[in-house]
């Protein structure tokens, strides 16, 4: 694998940052707007087990991902509610990254339908000064 390619990952989405999120429903494609954070291959997201989104994925979880010239797939998994303790170690780095707005209402961790949500990649193509990587996190 790239490594060069999977810094610039790091360095581009190793924080707090606005993807594209697809997932499918039914026949359809549907996406939104998520704030994610990407670590060893998988973006993390903090979200709601009864959303679309996690319903769709439960159904199929092929995922696809876009943001600032980088585009992936992945398998989209809930890994659990945030107050998991398998989870606990994690969960601390992303009230961290998410600081910002972790806290203002939008999440709750005493419902227990709050979940992490990971798209573990399996392959993307990202753009760079003119060079294109193309990346599979299969290999």
């Amino acid at each position: 694998m790239n490594t060069t390619a999977l810094e610039l990952i790091t360095e581009r989405f190793g924080h707090d940052t606005l993807i594209s999120l697809a997932t499918i429903d039914g026949s359809r494609p549907a996406v939104r707007t998520v704030n994610a954070y990407y670590e060893d291959g998988a973006f993390y997201v903090v979200t709601y087990a009864l959303s679309n989104k996690m319903k769709q994925l439960q159904i199929n979880p092929n995922a696809a991902i876009s943001g600032d010239w980088f585009t992936a797939h992945g398998i989209g998994e809930n890994i659990g509610h945030p107050r998991d303790e398998n989870n606990a170690s994690f969960m601390a780095k992303l009230r961290e990254v998410f600081v910002a707005w972790y806290t203002n209402g939008h999440i709750d961790e005493n419902d227990p339908n709050t979940c992490i949500l990971r798209v573990r990649l399996t392959d993307a193509v990202l753009f760079s000064h003119g060079t294109k990587y193309e990346i599979d996190f299969d290999d």
